[in-house]
């Protein structure tokens, strides 16, 4: 099976292209300057002319706050370029994975959200990537879209190293209490995505969530790092009104992953072990 990848050093996509093999997938990874995602019409030719069986869309534009004031490329990256090579795939009839957010919701509650519930985006990052959602289901091929949260790997800016970073100066921080999510490593996403991918096109295919379990808070997250990594860092828990950022955040990311269990074995993985294969990486223990 020939795999092609939008994205190549992104955290989800660097861990497909580490694992495809195993699975017996030749994976082919587009980025700049093979392909730009700003350019709609230049990926959905990408998907056309790609010896591939399965396309899996690793790339986004995930800079929430700045999405803010750059609404215009986040919709082109995050929603119209997948829509465009959604429906390039299915013209050929293969199979298109897309990778979306916890942040389509709105955050509200405290229960789990199911693939069914309602959406409602907080701000333009979660928004263009509902549209991509949305898009991608109506190009009308066979398609997976797979929200996960908080993800993190030993690749690119995420939580996990910015806590590491912070140790370095600093043994107290004040992190966010109130968000509760499912932290999620990046190898797993991978995982699931090429065991999806997998499967074919006659699969169940459709709208799943995948997140790491237990869940937790921000700064919950932030003591484990610390524990395994060794680093003497006090945490003290605030509210998110404490720390204002440009877009809004979800309290609740809370996701129910009970669908990909069901239809695909997948289970959630306990992200704690996650983290220390990512620290080991690190070499930050």
């Amino acid at each position: 099976m020939k795999a092609l990848v939008i994205g190549r050093t992104g955290q989800v996509a660097t861990e497909i292209l580490r694992r495809a093999a195993a699975h017996g997938i030749a994976a082919e990874a587009l980025a700049r300057p093979e392909i730009d995602l700003a350019d709609p019409t230049s990926c959905a030719e990408a998907v056309r002319t790609a010896a591939a069986d399965v396309v899996i869309n690793a790339a986004a534009y995930t800079a929430v706050d700045r999405a803010e004031s750059e609404p215009e490329l986040a919709q082109a990256i995050n929603a119209e370029a997948p829509g465009a090579m959604a429906r390039a795939a299915a013209e050929r009839g293969i199979p298109f994975l897309h990778v979306s957010t916890d942040y389509v919701f709105d955050g509200s509650g405290h229960e789990p959200w199911a693939t069914g519930d309602a959406t409602g985006p907080l701000g333009v990052y979660g928004a263009t990537k509902l549209d991509g959602e949305r898009q991608v289901a109506a190009a009308g091929g066979p398609h997976v879209i797979l929200r996960t949260s908080w993800v993190f790997s030993a690749h690119g800016g995420n939580f996990v190293k910015t806590m590491l970073r912070l140790a370095e100066s600093r043994d107290r921080l004040t992190i966010v209490a109130d968000q509760i999510g499912g932290p999620t490593p990046a190898a797993d996403i991978a995982e699931a995505l090429l065991t999806l991918a997998k499967a074919g096109p006659s699969a169940p295919g459709g709208l799943f969530h995948f997140s790491g379990q237990p869940d937790a808070s921000w700064a919950g997250f932030a003591r484990e790092i610390f524990a395994q990594a060794g680093r003497s860092v006090a945490v003290e828990d605030i509210p998110t009104t404490a720390y204002p950022t440009p877009a809004a955040r979800p309290l609740n990311s809370r996701l129910d992953c009970s669908r990909i269990a069901e239809t695909h074995g997948i289970a959630r993985p306990d992200w704690r072990a996650g983290l220390a294969a990512v620290l080991a990486e690190l070499g930050a223990t």
